[in-house]
This record gives C-alpha cells, sequence and structure tokens, in this order.
C-alpha cells in the first residue's frame, strides 16, 4: 500500500485529484525519525547550485520583494530564449511546467472535448483535462519490450476528434524517450489527417521535462507545425524545483493564443532572479547531469546485483518490475518503514508492479541499495 495521499476535502474529486503524503505524514505513519525521510519518488535533484546561496545572501533580485514581479518576466525570458535558442516571442513563463500544463488546457481544452494520454504517462495531463470538464482518452503505450514508445496508429486514430495530444519525451514515468522520428512523423501525420477531413490538427503538447539529460530537443519541430508546444522547466536538471519556473515554448501566434490565460505574477521576484541566472550559467546545468548520469548507472548496477529488474533510464530516475503488484506493494511498505519514499502506482495501473526511483546523492542512494541488499537477504533466509 503507498502512502496515504493528500487530496482535496471535496469528496466529489476525482481520484487522480491527490498528491503525495508529506515527510511529516510518512513519519507519523511509519514511525520514523522525519530527519531520516529521503524522497525517492518526486524526481527532483537532492542539491541545489551553489548561486542560490549567494543570490539570497546578496539579496539582489529584479524587484524588491514588497513589489510583484515585472509582468513580462523580461530578463528571464531573454535568458530561457538564449538558452532553449528560440525568439523571445515564442516563449511564455509560468510557475513551473504544471503551471504552463493548466495554462494550456484552459487554452485549449473546452468541456465536453477529449484529450489524448499516450498510457503510462505524468498524471497532472490527466488532472488538466478533467479541470475542463473534459475526457481523458488513454491510449496504451507498446509495453516494456518495446521501450514503451507510444503507439503512432493508435494515437492517430483516437487524435481524430481531440482537442489536444500530451505527450511526453523522455517519458515519466518510463524514463525513456519515444524512438528518434516517431514524434515528427506522428505530427505530420496528424497534420494530413486533419486536411483530408477539413479541421484544424489537434494542439499537440510535447513535455520535455527531462530533456536535458538526453541532450537533445524537438523544440525545432515548431517551425514545421504550428499546433506544437514544448514545455521545459528548471525543475529537473537545474536543481531547482522549489523556485517553480516552466516555460512553454511554440510559434508566436500560438504563445499568444496562451499568454492570456497566464496570472500576471505568479512566479516570484525570487525566483524570476535565480532561475535567470542559472539559464545564464553553464557550469550548473553541466555539473548536475554528471552527477545524475554517474549516480544513476551506479545504482542501477547495485539494485540490479541485489536481484531488482531496473530498466534503462534517460532521466533522473529509474522504473523497477518487481514482477507483482503485491510484491511491489510489499517492497515499498520495506522501504516506507526505513524512511526511503518510493513513486507507486495503484491497482489497475499498467505500472502497478512497479516502483519509480529519483537518482539522489550517494549517500541516499547507498540507503536504498542497503535496503534492497536487506530485501533481498530477507528473502532466502
Amino acid at each position: 500500500m503507498s502512502p496515504t495521499p493528500v487530496t482535496f476535502s471535496s469528496p466529489t474529486a476525482p481520484a487522480s485529484y491527490s498528491w503525495e503524503a508529506t515527510n511529516e505524514e510518512v513519519a507519523a505513519r511509519y514511525d520514523v525519525d522525519l530527519r531520516t525521510i529521503v524522497r525517492f519518488d518526486l524526481n527532483t535533484s537532492p542539491t541545489p547550485p551553489a548561486l542560490v546561496e549567494r543570490l539570497l545572501a546578496a539579496g539582489e533580485f529584479d524587484a524588491p520583494l514588497s513589489e510583484y514581479p515585472p509582468s513580462d518576466y523580461r530578463r528571464l525570458v531573454a535568458a530561457a530564449a538564449a538558452r532553449y535558442d528560440v525568439g523571445t516571442n515564442e516563449l511564455l513563463v509560468g510557475a513551473g511546467a504544471d503551471e504552463i500544463l493548466d495554462v494550456i488546457a484552459k487554452a485549449f481544452i473546452a468541456p465536453g472535448s477529449r484529450a489524448i494520454v499516450p498510457s503510462p504517462s505524468y498524471a497532472m495531463y490527466r488532472v488538466c483535462t478533467e479541470q475542463r470538464g473534459a475526457t481523458v482518452v488513454a491510449v496504451p503505450r507498446r509495453g516494456a519490450s518495446q521501450s514503451w514508445a507510444l503507439d503512432l496508429d493508435a494515437v492517430r486514430v483516437a487524435a481524430r476528434d481531440a482537442s489536444v495530444i500530451w505527450l511526453c519525451s523522455p517519458n515519466n514515468p518510463t524514463a525513456l524517450s519515444e524512438p528518434d522520428g516517431l514524434i515528427d512523423d506522428l505530427l505530420a501525420a496528424l497534420d494530413a489527417d486533419a486536411a483530408d477531413d477539413g479541421r484544424p490538427a489537434p494542439i499537440v503538447v510535447l513535455d520535455e521535462a527531462y530533456a536535458e539529460f538526453v541532450g537533445t530537443s524537438l523544440v525545432r519541430l515548431r517551425v514545421r507545425y504550428p499546433n506544437l508546444i514544448v514545455v521545459r522547466t528548471i525543475s529537473k536538471a537545474y536543481a531547482l524545483a522549489g523556485l517553480r519556473v516552466g516555460f512553454a515554448i511554440g510559434r508566436p501566434e500560438m504563445i499568444a493564443q496562451l499568454n492570456p490565460y497566464r496570472p500576471p505574477g505568479s512566479v516570484s521576484v525570487v525566483s524570476v532572479t535565480i532561475a535567470t541566472e542559472a539559464l545564464l550559467d553553464d557550469t550548473i546545468l553541466d555539473s548536475n547531469l554528471e552527477r545524475v548520469v554517474r549516480e544513476r548507472a551506479r545504482l542501477t548496477d547495485a539494485l540490479r546485483t541485489a536481484g531488482w529488474s531496473v530498466g534503462a533510464s534517460v532521466a533522473n530516475f529509474v522504473l523497477v518490475d518487481l514482477g507483482s503488484p503485491q510484491r511491489a506493494s510489499t517492497v515499498a511498505e520495506a522501504l516506507l518503514t526505513r524512511g526511503l519514499v518510493p513513486r507507486t502506482f495503484g491497482s489497475g495501473h499498467p505500472l502497478a508492479q512497479h516502483l519509480r526511483l529519483t537518482v539522489r546523492d550517494p549517500h541516499e542512494n547507498d540507503r536504498l541499495i542497503e535496503a534492497a541488499q536487506d530485501l533481498a537477504k530477507e528473502a532466502s533466509a
């Protein structure tokens, strides 16, 4: 059983409207020291860059803390545009990628419409769609033997009456990118189908929250496909999830359609300043990527040696197949009693027999490795 989630108070809220248990809830339920809890479930990078302390100590922000940030986030937009090699009029700022997803849903998903999600994928796509009074059409992915790739033909058929298609590459929670050329092929097929049917092509949202870990992006495809929106964030590769800064990238006319739905100052003055400097500093990204790649290989090897089936990963997390939902639940409970919080998947989920585990600092990963070794010894005793 996964930890008790934090849920909205409304008894009619959909099941997807629930969030991870807090450290305090985990500590109380499993009787562990709050200070020893490690979050292997959130896909965050545990060590923020040194510039955070320097900027906070200096106290020099883009505006006084008594004021709102500049409504156009001008310096941040310029830094992000340079980093992603796009025009400043092709970029919109939000409070994390999640607010960007919400803005997209508000702009393009009407009540009673349909949105496509190749499943499994990031849970917020369902939340954003359902909040708009629309229906999620989950199109099964091709499975582990085919690297969890999206089923182009099935998505294409389902998309004929859809408003939005939610894509994620590298995909959370499968930890793998879509095969080369597949998303380009899908976009071309959607355009052809729309032309045949005499209707606009659906909006395609490509969430690239983990793109830095593979060193490639499909943002260039916006030039050919005006219906494409690419989502980026500083949460993962920059180890700055707590700042809540994300971006939508698309053609200028696409950004113009999104802009009326964004709040004017949802990103704080502190976040704007630190995020701007981080995007301008190549060493921050390079340092965190090197750490993640090194630790991901070490963690994967050690968990496999302990008998766990760990899938390939190009992101800052790994997906572990434990063979059955029952064993996944048992292992999750054992980890939680040690203060180690895994990402679990509910019954009926295509990944019910899996756990997703974030790559963290070496000493934290060592605790997870030790737990896996202990469980292997207990199983063989």
